[in-house]
């Protein structure tokens, strides 16, 4: 999962990554043969050419044959229709996540541009022939087919993914219609999609007449220098500002699309279809929500005045959030040490974690430089069991480019475990698939804590943890009630860039609180955050997740031998059971409001362990 927005989502210039080449050591760039060797390898060429045959075959076998086979299941037909689904939906990701990954490794090379582009429409098209099997194993009644998984343990072995597979019932449409939804996504949401991303990588911004893309310039946000993040944040207005009108023609035609959609299916709340996505209620969505925005004055609010005195503010501008403390390391990490201490953190809680990430580095499954073109932020992509997955970073040696790596290893080693589900039942919802990656991030942070060299370097650590957490749980939860009104809004007729500036001022004021400053420019930093296009109301998975792991953290702290053996069995379930079903054997219920609350006092709990740090330096300079 990429990391969340105005997280970890910024890096440095490519000239930052040269300058620091020597101290960073050899940095691993990812070997993708074992999807296809190359763009020009024959295996692709014939597996993308018989895609549509092998999807057509299937649609000619089975297609209104699954109702007889349900009633004929002791002759093993049900099970064998699943196993030839699963396997073409393996081949068909393979193709996928080769040619996405090719892409993000250099967007700006065309032919990984056309190769991305070719792949989307023609695995829509045969993907097409696929669609009815779902459709039609919706439609048989649910005791003929549980009989069935009864008779044939082949197709009962699948009995998690057809049991979820139900709960799209109500939300169903009839072939036909489904079909035109299917045909028409490439030149619909695909297209306005590609077209954001595009729009975006085009953009330049002037900093004291430099020109620069967009993760450079953000990077300046970060600047110890105060007068480098203003001039940033003004670039940034300004090329926003020049390109505000396209930016909200693309929100309000996604935003129409997803309305037309909802509408058509029959979701009553404009989130529910992420939420069905998500395999999480509503109720169990607008609980963590409410919660954290309880909870903001005691946490970010909190932590921000903090911060403006530690820069000697009154208060901050909204370019100074970001900004690094005095007491931040400036030191280069290298790549061997990053990998060290990751393993070794690892390790320390559980030798399997270990060996399974150290495969990531052995093995040639990271690609950790940053260079031009390079997609930006990071991410681990399963692909498909078949393979394995593989992690994109943009490492600069910082210590947050160290919790990035802990962070997308998490991913990585869930991804591996889950695997052994098969292509259809490994994946994970979002709100569980945060699990392993912020745990991993924890133990990271935690050793890299134990080794702080005194109170001035703890206390830096622990303002950039708690300044993570904030912006993946309570700046994702203001970027979901942001989309809310967006989407309520959007409903009663097309927004303009004035409205949709003015939703994103009221959810990030209530959201930053009084020691920020959000002048005037700042209601244009909507425009570029990706996951309000790619995937509307996305971001709330990443609060849910950060303090889901922060509970089960807890409990691991004060757990008995066996905490490590139920924690590989949750994340070995792949997509095969309910959050309440996993969490249950810790003790733990997301449906409690209370649990909420157990998450967000970790958070809160490392804002008292700041201003204590803070009193223990201050008394010694005073002493």
């Amino acid at each position: 999962m990429r990391r969340p927005p105005e997280s970890r989502f910024i890096h440095a210039p490519a000239e930052a990554a040269l300058a620091n080449a020597a101290e960073m050591g050899d940095l691993p760039s990812w070997d993708l043969s074992a999807l296809y060797a190359g763009i020009d390898d024959p295996k692709l060429v014939e597996d993308l050419g018989a895609a549509r045959k092998l999807c057509s075959d299937f649609e000619i076998e089975w297609k209104g044959k699954l109702e007889a086979a349900m009633r004929n299941a002791q002759s093993g037909a049900p099970g064998r229709a699943m196993k030839a689904y699963e396997a073409i939906e393996d081949r068909l990701g393979r193709i996928v996540s080769f040619a996405g990954l090719l892409y993000f490794g250099d967007t700006s090379n065309p032919s990984h541009a056309k190769l991305y582009g070719d792949v989307q429409e023609k695995l829509t098209d045969a993907s097409s022939h696929l669609l009815f099997f779902t459709l039609e194993l919706n439609r048989i009644d649910d005791a003929l087919v549980d009989d069935a998984m009864d008779i044939d343990r082949t197709f009962g072995h699948y009995r998690p993914w057809i049991v979820d597979l139900r709960k799209d019932k109500p939300y169903q449409l009839d072939d036909r219609t489904e079909q035109l939804f299917l045909d028409k996504s490439v030149t619909s949401s695909g297209a306005w999609n590609r077209m954001f991303d595009e729009n975006l990588a085009e953009l330049r911004f002037n900093v004291d007449g430099q020109e620069l893309p967009l993760e450079p310039t953000l990077n300046k946000l970060q600047s110890e220098k105060r007068e480098a993040r203003e001039a940033a944040a003004k670039a940034l207005i300004a090329t926003f500002q020049k390109n505000l009108r396209s930016f909200t023609h693309i929100t309000n035609t996604l935003a129409k699309d997803k309305e037309i959609s909802d509408r058509w299916r029959g979701f009553q709340d404009i989130a529910d279809s992420r939420h069905l996505a998500n395999r999480v209620e509503r109720e169990v969505v607008d609980a963590l929500a409410n919660a954290v925005e309880e909870a903001y004055p005691r946490l970010s609010h909190r932590y921000y005045a903090l911060k403006a005195k530690w820069l000697g503010l009154e208060t901050m501008e909204f370019w100074d959030r970001n900004a690094p403390l005095p007491e931040t390391p400036t030191s280069v990490i290298g790549w061997d040490e990053a990998r060290e201490t990751v393993l070794s953190a690892y390790a320390g809680f559980a030798p399997e974690m270990a060996d399974i990430a150290r495969r990531f580095f052995d093995e040639n499954w990271i690609d950790a430089p940053t260079r031009t073109g390079k997609a930006p932020g990071a991410f681990a992509h399963p692909t498909v069991p078949s393979a394995h997955p593989y992690v994109l970073l943009n490492y600069l040696g910082k210590p947050r480019d160290v919790m990035t790596l802990a962070h997308e290893l998490g991913h990585g080693v869930h991804q591996v475990l889950a695997g052994k589900q098969g292509a259809l039942m490994a994946s994970t919802p979002l709100t569980l698939a945060e699990t392993a990656s912020v745990f991993g991030e924890m133990l990271t942070f935690r050793s890299l804590l134990a080794k702080a060299s005194s109170p001035r370097e703890k206390k830096a650590m622990l303002a950039q943890k708690v300044e993570d957490m904030l912006n993946t749980v309570v700046r994702q939860i203001a970027f979901y009630q942001f989309e809310r009104k967006v989407h309520t809004a959007r409903r009663e007729g097309e927004l303009t860039s004035e409205q949709i500036g003015s939703f994103w001022l009221e959810t990030q004021k209530a959201a930053l609180g009084p020691s920020i400053h959000l002048g005037e420019g700042y209601e244009t930093f909507w425009t570029y955050v990706p996951h309000f296009i790619h995937s509307p109301f996305y971001v709330y998975a990443y609060a849910f997740g950060d303090c889901l792991v922060n509970s089960l953290y807890g409990v691991y702290q004060n757990a008995e031998a066996g905490f490590q053996d139920k924690y590989f069995e949750l994340l070995r379930a792949g997509g095969t059971k309910h959050h309440s079903e996993l969490l249950e054997p810790f003790g733990l219920d997301a449906s409690d409001p209370g649990f909420w609350q157990i998450g967000l006092g970790m958070i809160a709990g490392l804002i008292d362990e700041l201003e204590e740090l803070d009193r223990q330096i201050s008394g010694g300079a005073n002493g």
